[in-house]
C-alpha cells in the first residue's frame, strides 16, 4: 500500500541553474547535490519514459532540516530533447506545487525582491487560507499558502468547522 508522498519533481534544462534558483530565490536547502545517473540501472528504470540512452542528473532541495520526504527533486535530462511550456494550471496532470509559509505578505515581498515572478496580483483569502501564485523560470507553478485559522492543522483542514 502507498504510505505517503515523497517528492514533486521539476524538470529543468540546466541542473546547476535550477539548484541556484531554488536555493537563491526560494531559500531551499540543497539536501542532495546534483548527481548523474546513467547506465543499466537507470535505463531499466526509465527506458519507457525517456529516450535511450537514459541519462538523468538530479538534485534534492527542501526546506527546514530536510528530515522528511517532503522535498522537491530537480531533474535534468541532458541527452534528451526537453520541451518548454508556458505556466498553466488548466491542463490534465500535475498543475502546481503547494508551499506553506507563516507570513505570506513578508514571504511574497522577500521573493519579489529576489526576482520571483508572481502570476497573481496581491493575495487572496479562500478556504481559511491566504494564497498567492508564482512560477519558476521553467514554468513550474507554485501556490504559496498561509494558514489563517489553526496553524496546527494541515493546510487542507483550515476550512473545516469544528
Amino acid at each position: 500500500m502507498i504510505t505517503g508522498l515523497a517528492h514533486a519533481a521539476v524538470c529543468v534544462p540546466d541542473i546547476d541553474a535550477g539548484v541556484a534558483w531554488y536555493s537563491d530565490a526560494l531559500g531551499c536547502r540543497v539536501l542532495s547535490p546534483p548527481y548523474r545517473m546513467e547506465g543499466d540501472a537507470i535505463d531499466r528504470d526509465m527506458r519507457e519514459l525517456v529516450p535511450s540512452p537514459v541519462v538523468v542528473t538530479a538534485a534534492i532541495v527542501g526546506f527546514g532540516l530536510g528530515l522528511s520526504d517532503h522535498v522537491i527533486e530537480l531533474v535534468e535530462y541532458p541527452v534528451a530533447s526537453v520541451a518548454s511550456s508556458e505556466p498553466s494550471v488548466v491542463h490534465t496532470g500535475l498543475t502546481h506545487v503547494g508551499l506553506v509559509c507563516d507570513d505570506i505578505d513578508a514571504t511574497r515581498a522577500e521573493l519579489e525582491g529576489r526576482g520571483v515572478e508572481f502570476l497573481t496580483t496581491g493575495i487572496a483569502e479562500i478556504a481559511g487560507l491566504r494564497t498567492t501564485w508564482f512560477r519558476d523560470p521553467w514554468a513550474a507553478v507554485f501556490i504559496l499558502m498561509e494558514k489563517r485559522r489553526d496553524p496546527a492543522r494541515p493546510y487542507w483542514g483550515q476550512f473545516a468547522q469544528n
